[in-house]
C-alpha cells in the first residue's frame, strides 16, 4: 500500500512545541482560556439569587430552582425574593446565604442608585450602570458568555460545512469543481451585511435564527482554502495509487487528504470565530441582532452611542470587544506559524 499522509501524535506535539516558542500567542491563549472560563462562570459570580441557601439543616440552590418563600418561612407562595432584608432576616435565622460575589444578574436591576441612570462607576458598580438601570459588569459578563459560545458554535459548523463542500469540489473537481465555483461566485457576491440585516429585520428574533442567519455566509470563508488543498493533493503519488487500487474516494478523502486539512483548518479558526463574533456585534448594534434584552456588546455600544454623556458605556463594550478580538488574532497567527504544513 502506498504511503499516506497522517499525523502521529509525535507530529502533533512538535507542532505544539513550536506554537509554545511564540510567547504572545501562548500568553494569549491563556488570557483567552481565563475569559472563557470566566464568562462560562458568569451565573456563580453575577447573581441576584444565593448560590447556596442553608436553612433549618437543609440546603437549597436558588440559581438552580425557584422556591417559594413559604419554604424559608415566609407567608407568599410566589418566589422568594432574596434582596428582600425581611427573607434575609427568616433564612439567616434559621441558616445562612452563600451569594455571588456581584449580586446583580443579567437582567438586574439597581434600584438603590444614588444618581440617574446610566451612572458612572461607582464602588458598588464598577463599570457603572447602563441607561435600564442595570450593572454592565455583570452584564458583559454574560455578554462575553453569549459572544464567545455563539462565535465557537458559529465557527465549528460552519467549517465543518465549508471543508465538506471544499473537498468536494476540490476532490472531484470537473462538472461538481464548475457548479460549485459559479454558486460560491454568486453567493459571496451578494452584499452580506445588507442581506443580513433584511433577513434579520423578516424573522422573529431569537438566538437560533439569528445563528442560522449568520451561518448562511459563515461557511463561506474556508471553502476556496479546503478546495485549493484537495484539488493539490489529489495530484499526489500515495493518492493516485489508492485510486489506481480502488480504494472509494471517501476513505481516501478522510484517510490521505483530510488530516493535512485539519491543519489548515485550525489555523484559520482564530481568524473565523473574530469574523463571526463581530458579525453578531454589528447587528446588535443595528438592534438586528439577539432578543431586546438580551446582554450583548453590540447592545452595550449602542448605548455608549445614544449616550455620550456617559462614555463608560462604549469605552467598557470598545474595551472588552478589542481584547478578546486581539487575543484570538495573536492565537491565530500562532496557530497558523506552527501548523504550516508546508514545515
Amino acid at each position: 500500500m502506498a504511503q499516506h499522509f497522517s499525523l502521529d501524535q509525535s507530529q502533533y506535539r512538535t507542532r505544539w512545541a513550536r506554537f509554545r516558542k511564540q510567547k504572545l500567542a501562548v500568553i494569549s491563549l491563556f488570557m483567552f482560556i481565563i475569559i472563557f472560563v470566566l464568562s462560562l462562570g458568569a451565573p456563580l459570580i453575577a447573581n441576584d439569587k444565593p448560590l447556596l441557601v442553608s436553612y433549618q439543616n437543609s440546603l437549597y440552590s436558588p440559581i438552580i430552582h425557584n422556591y417559594p418563600e413559604t419554604t424559608f418561612g415566609g407567608v407568599f407562595e410566589t418566589s422568594a425574593d432574596y434582596q428582600d432584608p425581611a427573607v434575609q432576616a427568616m433564612i439567616n435565622k434559621h441558616g445562612y446565604i452563600i451569594s455571588a460575589p456581584l449580586p446583580y444578574g443579567e437582567y438586574s436591576l439597581v434600584l438603590d442608585a444614588d444618581t440617574p441612570h446610566p451612572s458612572a462607576p461607582s464602588m458598588s458598580h464598577p463599570l457603572g450602570t447602563d441607561d435600564v438601570g442595570r450593572d454592565v459588569l455583570a452584564r458583559i459578563l454574560y455578554a462575553l458568555r453569549v459572544s464567545l459560545l455563539f462565535g465557537i458554535g458559529l465557527s465549528v459548523i460552519g467549517s465543518m460545512i465549508g471543508v465538506f463542500v471544499g473537498a468536494v469540489m476540490g476532490y472531484f473537481g470537473g462538472v461538481a469543481d464548475l457548479l460549485g465555483q459559479r454558486l460560491l461566485e454568486i453567493w459571496i457576491g451578494l452584499p452580506q451585511l445588507f442581506v443580513l440585516i433584511i433577513l434579520a429585520s423578516i424573522f422573529v428574533p431569537s438566538t437560533q435564527v439569528l445563528f442560522l442567519l449568520l451561518l448562511s455566509f459563515g461557511w463561506l470563508t474556508l471553502v476556496p482554502m479546503t478546495r485549493v488543498h484537495f484539488m493539490k493533493m489529489r495530484r499526489e503519488g500515495y493518492v493516485t495509487a489508492a485510486q489506481n487500487l480502488g480504494i472509494h474516494p471517501v476513505r481516501i478523502m478522510l484517510r490521505h487528504i483530510l488530516p493535512s486539512t485539519i491543519l489548515l483548518v485550525l489555523s484559520q479558526l482564530p481568524f473565523v470565530m473574530v469574523m463571526n463574533i463581530s458579525a453578531l456585534t454589528t447587528l446588535d448594534f443595528l438592534g438586528l441582532g439577539l432578543p431586546v434584552g438580551t446582554a450583548s456588546l453590540g447592545e452595550l455600544l449602542a448605548q455608549g452611542k445614544n449616550h455620550l454623556d456617559a462614555p463608560h458605556l462604549v469605552l467598557s463594550g470598545f474595551v472588552v470587544l478589542a481584547v478578546v478580538l486581539s487575543l484570538l488574532i495573536f492565537i491565530g497567527e500562532g496557530l497558523r506559524n506552527a501548523f504550516d504544513i508546508k514545515h
